[in-house]
């Protein structure tokens, strides 16, 4: 049976990746508003890293990347590369930034001992004593900020905003894969 003259062809949807639905319209508004507030969030706590950063006499990303090391070091020092993708920055400006720390003291550079290509980097003992300074100031800071939190809702939320952070992950994946 041909199809009649009136009758019009539906395209067949053929595009085979999945697709990220948009937020239900009665969402839409408290996801724009979660988003400003963390973007205000995130201004807020660079705010604070510059300060600290200043106190030591370093720049705001050098402190992230002295903040890395702390972190992720288990006593063998970190690769460039580990410091670069915890921060999400080329390796290239770790390498840049931690050698100006070097020359600072904040940080001692070495070829791994199974491979020289691979910079671990650590922290001095000057480093650790100025962090040493900043702690009690920093812990007023971050007790006033967290003071509406007792342990169990702050690790509750923390645990919600790591699953979020998380799924943005994958959302970023997927759109910069074209999906």
């Amino acid at each position: 049976m041909a199809p009649s003259k009136n009758t019009v062809a539906t395209p067949v949807d053929t595009d085979p990746r999945p697709q990220i639905a948009e937020p239900a319209p009665k969402n839409r508004e408290a996801v724009i508003r979660f988003a400003r507030e963390i973007a205000t969030i995130n201004v807020h706590l660079e705010e604070l890293r510059y300060f600290w950063a200043k106190r030591i006499g370093i720049s705001g990303p050098q402190w992230m990347i002295l903040m890395a090391i702390s972190e992720l070091d288990q006593g063998e020092g970190v690769a460039v590369n580990a410091a670069a993708k915890r921060l999400h920055v080329d390796p290239s400006f770790v390498t840049t930034q931690s050698k100006l720390l070097e020359k600072k003291g904040f940080m001692q550079r070495k070829p791994a001992p199974d491979d020289a290509r691979v910079v671990r980097m650590s922290l001095t003992a000057k480093t650790s004593e100025q962090f040493a300074e900043l702690e009690a100031q920093q812990a007023q800071v971050f007790g006033f900020i967290f003071e509406e939190f007792d342990a169990t809702e702050l690790t509750t939320f923390t645990d919600k905003l790591a699953a979020l952070k998380d799924r943005f992950e994958k959302a970023s994946a997927r759109v910069s894969l074209g999906v």
